[in-house]
Formats: C-alpha cells, sequence, structure tokens
C-alpha cells in the first residue's frame, strides 16, 4: 500500500491501485466482513462501497423516499429505506437504521461524514447491537465533538490552542461581553459545529450579537445543540490539516499535511497536498502533537486534527474531526493509502498496515469540490435536474496538461483524474441535502502538473441544467489565479482576491478572441454537417459573431472568414483544420487554426481544438469549449468554466439587430428577490420604513444555512410579498421598494 519510488512510474503504480486494481492487503480467505452498511448517501456513501466492494464485502445502503433511485442505492447489493425527504426522518433515525442493521444482517457500519458520523450515541447504539462501527468509540467522539471539551483536552495533552473562553455562550449580550474582553475580531462558533456551519467572524459588539443569533440557530438546525463559544480569530492564517490513522493495538500514525485555505464563509473549497511552502520541520511538530492528543483520548480509525498556521508557522489546534474528511482523497493520492480500507480494517481489529517511517509523498494533488451553487449570487445554493452530466475523460486531460507544459514523451505519464461522484445525468440536486455535486481530484508530479490536469479537468466536465447552476466557474478562475499558482494561500485568499464578490470569469483578449473563433468554427461545421446530404462542402461564407453580456468593448461584432484548410470536400469533424481569419475594416485583423480533436457536434457536446503556430503566446495550447445549446442565431458556449451567449449571424443579420427594441423591465426591477430555493426565515422591516444601504432585510433558510439578505440600496419599503414560513423560490419576490 505504501508505493516507494518517484516520478511516472510510481504515479502509474498509484492510479491504477486508487482507479480499479484490488489492494494489496486482500483477504486470501474469506473478507473481513461478510455485509457492510453504509449510513449515508451521495457521493461519500459510493465512495466507501467501492472499497467495499473491492475487499470482497457486501454493501447496503440507506435511502430516504426522494433517493431511491440514487446512484448509492444502485451499487449497493441491497437497500433500505429509512424515511422520508428530510434527513431528521430519514439519515438521521438512529431506531430505523438499526432496524436496517438488523433486517440485513449486516456485520459492520461506515457512517461516511456529516449525518450521523460525529454522533457518539450512533455508535454506542450500533455496537451494542454487536455490530461493529467503522470510526471512533463513543467517548472519542464525544470527547473531540464537543469543540469546547476538545479545546481543553488538547492543551491538556501538549497542544497549542487558540487564546478564547472556555464556556458555553447564554446570549447575544454575553456574546458581545465575552468578545470584548476575548479581543476583537472574535470566531463565534457551535460547539458541536463543523462543515463551516454555526461559525461567524465578529468585529465589534453589533456583529457579536447578530452573529450570536445566527450561529445559535444554525447549530440547532445542523446539530440539534445549540451551545456557542468565543476564540479569538486569527487573521489570515493558512488552514492546515493533520490526517491520522490509529488501530486498536496502540499505533496511531499521521500522513502528509493538507492545505485547505482556499474557503468561503468557512466551508472549503479546494484543498492539496502536500501544502505549498510549507516545512517538514512544521508538518512533523503538528503531526506529533496529533498523535499526542490521539493517543490521550484512546482514538481508533481516521481522523483530521485541523490547525490554524500564521506568518511566522506558529500553529494553534482547531478541532479534531473524528470521521472521514470530505478532502480525504488528496492525502490518499500522496500517501498511497486507501484509508476507507484502512478504517474497515481496523474495525475488524486488525494493526495498521503501515508504521510512521513508511509514509511518504508521492507528487502533489489537488481537490476542488464540485457545489450545486451560483458564485454569482455569493455562492447562494441552487437546485435543479442534471439534464447533462459527464465527468472528463482522464487520457484527454493527460494530454492536454502535457500540451500546456510542453512535456513529450514518457516524462507525461501517470497523471490521475478522479471524480468521486454520487449524483448521474437525469438525477436530481435536491434542497434537502448539501449541494456538493463532486469531488474533482487530480494527481500529478508535482503540483504545476495537478493544476494543469485539474484545469484540463474542469474544462471536460458537463454539468448542465436548465435552472441549475453550479462553481465549475469559480473553481476554473482560482486556477489561473496568480497568488494561487504561486501558492501563497491564506483563509483571507478568497475575500483578498475578489473583494467585491465573483463577477464571473474575466476574458483575456486573447481568450475573447479564441471564443470567438469557436464560434465561427461551430457555426461552420453546423453548416458543413447540414451540407453534408448534398455531396459538396460548406462554403466559406463570411460571419458577424458577438459575445453577448460581457465588459465593454467586448460586446463587439467581429466579421468573420472561415476557411477549412484540407479543402477535401468532406464535412467538418476530428482532424480538421479551420483558418478564422478576422475581415474587420478597422483595426488589427487576427487569425486563429483550430485543428479540431472533437467537433462540439457531437453527443460529447464538446469543441475541442489544438491551436497551431498562428495563435499568440498568450493562447492556450489547447481550446475547450461546452456546446450547451444551439441557439437560432448562434451557441451557448461553456468556457474557461463560464457560460457565454455568442451570435453567429449572416452580417446582414447584425446590421439589421441594432433596430431591434430591448425587452420592457421587469415589474419587480429593484424588489429584494430571494437568491435561491429555501423558506423566509424571518422579515426585519415593515411596510413604510426606510432602510439604508446594507440593512438587513430578512433571512431566508437554505440547506440548513442561514443566509441575511441586505438592501442593495436607500429606500422605503412599499411592500411585503413573503411572509416568515413561507417557501420560496429562486427569484420570487420578498421585499418591494417605492419607485
Amino acid at each position: 500500500q505504501v508505493l516507494g519510488g518517484h516520478g511516472a512510474k510510481c504515479l502509474a503504480a498509484l492510479r491504477r491501485m486508487l482507479a480499479s486494481q484490488p489492494l494489496t492487503r486482500m483477504a486470501a480467505a474469506r473478507p473481513l466482513f461478510k455485509k457492510l452498511l453504509v449510513a449515508n448517501r451521495g457521493e461519500i456513501a459510493c465512495r466507501v462501497m467501492r472499497t467495499a466492494h473491492r475487499m470482497g464485502i457486501e454493501t447496503v445502503a440507506v435511502y430516504s423516499e426522494p433517493d431511491s433511485r440514487a446512484p448509492h442505492v444502485a451499487l449497493a447489493g441491497q437497500s433500505v429505506c429509512v424515511g422520508s425527504a428530510a434527513s431528521a426522518d430519514s439519515y438521521l433515525r438512529i431506531d430505523r437504521i438499526l432496524d436496517a442493521i438488523a433486517s440485513t444482517g449486516a456485520e459492520a457500519v461506515h457512517p461516511g461524514y456529516g449525518f450521523l458520523s460525529e454522533n457518539a450515541a450512533f455508535s454506542e447504539a450500533v455496537e451494542a447491537a454487536g455490530v461493529a462501527f467503522v470510526g471512533p468509540a463513543a467517548f472519542a467522539i464525544n470527547a473531540m465533538g464537543d469543540k469546547i471539551e476538545s479545546k481543553r483536552l488538547a492543551a491538556e495533552a501538549g497542544v497549542t490552542t487558540i487564546p478564547g473562553f472556555e464556556g458555553v455562550i447564554a446570549d447575544a449580550d454575553e456574546a458581545a461581553r465575552v468578545a470584548s474582553e476575548v479581543g476583537f475580531p472574535v470566531m463565534i462558533k457551535a460547539s458541536a459545529g463543523g462543515g463551516g456551519k454555526g461559525m461567524r467572524i465578529a468585529w465589534d459588539e453589533a456583529e457579536a450579537r447578530q452573529a450570536f443569533g445566527l450561529s445559535q440557530r444554525e447549530a440547532a438546525a445542523s446539530f440539534g445543540d445549540d451551545r456557542i463559544f468565543i476564540e479569538r480569530y486569527v487573521e489570515k492564517p493558512r488552514h492546515i490539516e493533520i490526517q491520522l490513522i490509529a488501530d486498536t493495538h496502540g499505533n496511531v500514525v499521521y500522513l502528509p499535511e493538507r492545505e485547505c485555505s482556499v474557503q468561503r464563509r468557512n466551508q472549503k473549497v479546494v484543498e492539496e497536498a502536500p501544502a505549498p511552502h510549507f516545512s517538514e520541520a512544521t508538518w512533523r511538530r503538528m503531526g506529533e502533537e496529533a498523535v499526542q492528543l490521539a493517543k490521550a483520548v484512546g482514538y481508533r480509525s481516521a481522523g483530521t486534527v485541523e490547525f490554524l498556521v500564521d506568518a511566522r508557522d506558529q500553529h494553534y489546534f482547531l478541532e479534531m474531526n473524528t470521521r472521514l474528511q470530505v478532502e480525504h482523497p488528496v492525502t490518499e493520492c500522496v500517501a498511497g493509502i486507501d484509508l476507507v480500507e484502512e478504517m474497515i480494517r481496523v474495525a475488524a481489529g486488525e494493526k495498521l498496515s503501515i508504521a510512521q517511517a513508511d509514509v511518504r509523498r508521492i507528487g502533489w494533488a489537488i481537490e476542488s469540490r464540485v457545489y450545486a451553487e451560483d458564485p454569482l449570487r455569493g455562492f447562494l445554493p441552487s437546485i435543479g435536474t442534471l439534464s447533462a452530466y459527464r465527468p472528463p475523460d482522464e487520457a484527454a486531460c493527460n494530454k492536454a496538461a502535457d500540451l500546456a507544459m510542453r512535456v513529450e514523451g514518457e516524462g507525461g505519464e501517470g497523471g490521475l483524474v478522479r471524480v468521486d461522484d454520487g449524483c448521474a445525468e437525469g438525477g436530481e440536486i435536491s434542497v434537502h441535502y448539501d449541494p456538493m455535486i463532486a469531488k474533482l481530484i487530480t494527481h500529478g508530479r508535482d503540483r504545476e502538473h495537478a493544476r494543469q490536469l485539474m484545469i484540463a479537468a474542469l474544462d471536460r466536465y458537463v454539468i448542465h441544467g436548465s435552472a441549475l447552476r453550479h462553481n465549475l466557474n469559480f473553481l476554473r478562475t482560482i486556477m489561473g489565479n496568480d497568488t494561487f499558482i504561486a501558492g501563497k494561500i491564506t483563509t483571507g485568499f478568497i475575500p483578498d482576491q475578489f473583494p467585491d464578490g465573483y463577477r464571473g470569469h474575466q476574458l483575456s483578449a486573447s481568450e475573447r478572441i479564441d471564443l470567438i473563433a469557436a464560434a465561427a468554427a461551430l457555426e461552420h461545421a453546423a453548416a458543413g454537417q447540414a451540407n453534408s446530404g448534398s455531396g459538396t462542402a460548406a462554403a466559406a461564407a463570411p460571419y458577424s459573431v458577438r459575445i453577448e453580456g460581457v465588459g465593454e468593448g467586448e460586446g463587439d461584432d467581429h466579421s468573420l472568414a472561415v476557411m477549412d484548410e484540407d479543402c477535401d470536400g468532406l464535412p467538418v469533424g476530428p482532424g480538421s483544420e479551420l483558418r478564422v481569419a478576422s475581415t474587420d475594416d478597422a483595426g488589427e485583423g487576427w487569425s486563429r487554426t483550430l485543428r479540431l480533436v472533437q467537433s462540439g457536434l457531437g453527443p460529447s457536446g464538446i469543441l475541442e481544438a489544438e491551436m497551431l503556430g498562428d495563435a499568440s503566446d498568450a493562447t492556450p495550447a489547447t481550446l475547450v469549449v461546452q456546446v450547451q445549446e444551439r441557439l437560432p442565431l448562434g451557441w451557448r458556449l461553456c468556457a474557461f468554466g463560464t457560460s457565454f451567449t455568442v451570435l453567429a449571424r449572416p452580417p446582414h443579420y447584425a446590421a439589421l439587430g441594432v433596430h431591434m427594441k430591448p425587452p420592457p423591465p421587469s415589474p419587480f426591477a429593484g424588489s429584494l428577490l430571494s437568491p435561491m430555493p429555501g423558506t423566509l426565515h424571518s422579515v426585519a422591516v415593515e411596510v413604510g420604513e426606510r432602510v439604508a444601504l446594507g440593512q438587513e432585510l430578512c433571512v431566508v433558510e437554505a440547506m440548513k444555512m442561514q443566509n441575511v439578505l441586505v438592501a442593495e440600496r436607500d429606500g422605503v419599503v412599499s411592500e411585503l410579498y413573503a411572509t416568515p414560513g413561507d417557501t420560496l423560490a429562486a427569484d420570487q419576490p420578498i421585499v418591494g421598494f417605492e419607485k
């Protein structure tokens, strides 16, 4: 399981191991457990089941009524319905899951992450039923799950902790007083919290009072425990994690560190291993402290100790997660270990397969969390149907990464593109559960190779739905960000790089030309396809191409000509070379020559082209454009992670277009609209009230997160279109204002 060596051969071996081949410690005679029940859903349930199947273990799925046709149910050998859509009536029902264990004869239970994974009562109940719990003992879950108690135990174990108030905060007034005593800024946190829920930063007493209420309500909704505590907020630290694995024989091993600083609202977005610009000495100090803490609570199974690290490389204990982390794949990649297999073996009483001296770092891994959310609207959750869903092809990503890095021959082998998902085309992203669609992981020879693989994978990841939004655009922008490329990351990365919020990918001059050329090439290929029955090739007709809805100066019409360099009379397809040239009378002319790998008209829905010698140095070696929709006079395209409407018309159509009237304004223009589906939790204003810019108007709850909506301008409330408790659709009016 621990792979020696280095470079391409080692990475290729690791890819085979993690992708499909049996692991090295397969049970020769009978599996460790005959049957494993996974008390979870989505991608983590599928991920656990795949390892169990490789180990020869049968699997059981539990599911809610709307999840009856979910991929994790199809993957399991048996499945049991445990209730309705609400988590509280299904995935959090310990009694029903225990009934499922008994009825199926499961010998072990893996909780995944979230839901009951850190519920000590569940762990106790499973083991009381004579079934193995694939996770830590109840005592460790209780000790580390309570953030107040875990901080005290960590200090006693010799782990460096953050200054703060060691007690439960009673109300908003006490929160303001304690925050002042600790010293602003402070972090107001749920004692039972995790996953970014129940956490708020406060910079003054007013914010402390507001943050206390929001955090308390989120904590109650998410964890059934509304206790809140306060500690000093370490400004712009790095968020570094230490992955542990421990057995019941006294062995505890720490693995390569994870960098988790790219986060928003305390929710991780991009993780990587190892951490850039991070010394081995600091890693070992943190690892040794993490082991001390694990031994102090008699820990077993996989767990993660999270630290904040300041600019002087001083680390502070943040919390310990007594479960498998969402970001565990990056550790698996660089350590060469299947953590789920290790957890199952520990639960069966086996010793760890490795010692601390065996731990090695193999290459570099990056994980991007793919969420159903709208980055252009403050990352608010999104729901809808996956009308198109196609994960990226690994071979194509490797080829593109090697072209970008100018790698030739054997040096380009070994890149891994891994997608951990639990959804499928036609599936539904529901308001009832976490909005994560998938985790996209790449593993390369070094950080730059992993980054280029991630760019190639994001460009080729097809996710589309009429009302569904996702964050591929934001992830793609991060991968190309200069600060991220330099590895100079702190938890302030997103607010620092996007101080006014994310406004979508901003096309460079070269990228704009590439997209225009792609649209013209598509138009030419479609004309050739339509003309294929006539036995003649499409003529090199002129086109007028314009990108709609972009920045100043980028919405101009471009007069273009497309020429088929092959001139063989055949329809345009893979291997064709198309030359797209500007024929504008004014300005500098330009041209692009595209050698098509995919035409964009086939079932893949992807136009992929190698950009040949006439392209500027700023143009990527490979251009990838997703074809989302054929419009009457153009295309809906996704490039660089962002959707664009590109008009491609005959020149005389473009000339007539300037005379078209704009659509009438919406009657709700200027009103506060719900940015997402959810429930209206509260309204803070009344009709006739004068409000100021930034004033709280209402709170909308969606996916257990409470979102405060504020006034975008000064004004007077003229109408309230909804009342607390109402179910809201996206873009439904909530508050109207006088004109």
